[in-house]
């Protein structure tokens, strides 16, 4: 199981632009598609106290927020620990 986690809709550039990110690193993300998976956007809902925008990105279980948030939480070393070969 992946540490990430990002809710996201087929038709989102933000969600693509937050998968490139972890793929860029190496950084493997468990995806649930909101738009397709209705007991995956009750859980989001749920997950988020009722965000009703994507991405949603969780990092070991802890909400990260959209795009804007873990690119911050990249900058400031919070992806270091998930990259291939960290200790």
């Amino acid at each position: 199981m992946a540490r990430v986690k990002i809710y996201s809709t087929g038709t989102c550039p933000l969600c693509e632009r937050a998968k490139n990110l972890l793929k860029k690193y190496g950084i493997g993300y468990d995806e649930v598609r909101v738009d397709t998976d209705r007991a995956g956007l009750k859980e989001m809902l749920e997950a988020t106290n009722h965000a009703r925008t994507v991405p949603q990105i969780f990092v070991d279980g802890k909400h990260i927020g959209g795009f804007t948030e873990l690119t911050e939480f990249h900058m400031d070393g919070g992806l270091d620990d998930l990259m291939p070969g960290a200790a």
